[in-house]
């Protein structure tokens, strides 16, 4: 059914001074407000420049005027969008004059984007998606969210669907006839769709966290003992002094972040306190954060001294460097903060491992979709379980496949979404 609501407006680009900024308009009204504001209504998707007036018959700016009939608009309304010459004037003084006419109203945060949904234009995921593409600050973020926006994670969820209700009308099948000779045994098809829908499953669960990372940055932590080069190493990284150093141990107390984007990736570094015994009360406390936060970070580059072992047990694809490259007469595998020595290659080092993980990453991107296809994933191991005990027990097996069916389509907001909209739609911006 149709989402119907008021007609609604609102700026579409960003607020301040521009070349152009854009007003979006959609609703039932859509037409008589662009008849009040320029006269007739141009040809559907062509472009028209008209003089736009108010109420009292006074210039308020040249625009460029589109007009999208319902059906073939972003939100399934009619739209008509003011491409307006960007002063703040201009765009404060249509939008007054808009909001001056019966039956239009200012748009809520992401209610054209709501609409969308509600009248059948995107589904949840695609939603998501397109709240990732308006925040994506790399070229990582803006691909995975493009994928999701196309309808990709959709798609797949609407292929599982499918062999899922192919398997659901063979069972019940086999039910409906359970007093008659049924020739074909079905189950050696139930079981292959149920096998083919599960490897899937897996495959893109095991992918939700990577492209989690990919959407909020993946952490790399620099570790090493006190006075190791840490934080010459993450100003030297950064590019700016992000952190104090100096010759005293211990100057670094808690976790110090910098983003940033390394080959694509949204990238946070972790400046941690320096790692050793001490009576320090609060350094301790640092100390302990650091060591917290090394365990759960994605990478670790670890610095110690010409010579000794690292003071952290490093992980097979830790980076391991000398500090102080400089002082070195063999810099071999070193690095140097100070001088800058060997902080390309590390940074390339780290953006290969980084961009090997990125490279596991599914369609699925929330941890939304993950507990949706950990659901389905359940309800198909036991759906397999209970058709491996005979015919008798085909009604259970059924009843699992629908609640596996159910499971996948909340991914694109067929059901059991109504309360996550609220949080959903708050992310977006008004105009969006």
């Amino acid at each position: 059914m149709a989402y119907v609501a008021d007609t609604i407006f609102a700026l579409a680009t960003a607020p301040g001074k521009a070349g152009v900024a854009v007003v979006r308009v959609s609703g039932t009204r859509v037409a008589e407000a662009g008849r009040a504001l320029f006269g007739a209504l141009p040809k559907p998707r062509f472009a028209a420049i008209k003089l736009l007036k108010d109420h009292d018959g006074r210039r308020l700016d040249q625009a460029l005027v589109l007009y999208f009939e319902k059906g073939g608009s972003f939100t399934g309304e009619e739209v008509l969008e003011l491409h307006l010459h960007g002063s703040t004037a201009v765009v404060n003084a249509v939008l007054r004059e808009l909001s001056e006419m019966d039956g239009l109203r200012l748009a809520e945060a992401g209610e054209f984007t709501r609409r969308a949904l509600e009248n059948g234009c995107l589904d949840l995921a695609q939603v998501e998606g397109l709240a990732d593409l308006i925040d994506a600050e790399t070229e990582a973020q803006r691909r995975q969210a493009l994928r999701v926006l196309s309808g990709d994670l959709g798609n797949l969820a609407g292929k599982w669907r499918t062999d899922l209700i192919r398997a659901a009308a063979l069972i019940e099948a086999t039910i409906d006839f359970a007093d008659e000779d049924v020739p074909v045994d079905v189950t050696p098809e139930v079981t292959e769709l149920l096998l083919g829908v599960r490897v899937e499953l897996d495959k893109e669960i095991k992918g939700v966290e990577t492209a989690e990372r990919i959407r909020t940055g993946f952490e790399v932590a620099i570790l090493g003992a006190p006075n190791v080069g840490k934080s010459t190493l993450l100003n030297a990284l950064a590019g700016r002094e992000a952190a104090i150093t100096s010759e005293y141990a211990g100057t670094t107390r808690d976790v110090i972040e910098v983003r940033m984007e390394l080959n694509g990736l949204p990238v946070t570094l972790l400046d941690t306190a320096g790692l050793r015994e001490t009576d320090d009360h609060v350094e301790g406390i640092g100390i302990q954060r650091a060591r917290e936060r090394a365990a759960a970070a994605d990478l670790r580059v670890i610095l110690k001294s010409e010579g000794k072992e690292p003071d952290f047990a490093p992980l097979p694809d830790d980076v391991i460097r000398s500090s102080k490259a400089d002082t070195l007469a063999d810099p071999h595998n070193a690095i140097s903060g100070k001088t800058g020595f060997g902080v390309s290659e590390l940074v390339s080092e780290i953006s290969e491992k980084l961009s090997e993980q990125a490279g596991r990453s599914g369609v699925a991107t929330r941890e939304r979709h993950r507990i949706a296809m950990m659901r389905a994933s359940e309800s198909l191991d036991s759906a397999r379980a209970v058709l491996s005990s005979g015919p008798d027990h085909y009604d259970i097996g059924a009843e699992e496949l629908r609640t596996a069916i159910r499971a996948l389509d909340s991914i694109v907001g067929h059901i059991d979404v109504e309360n996550l909209l609220d949080e959903i739609f708050s992310s977006f911006c008004i105009g969006k």
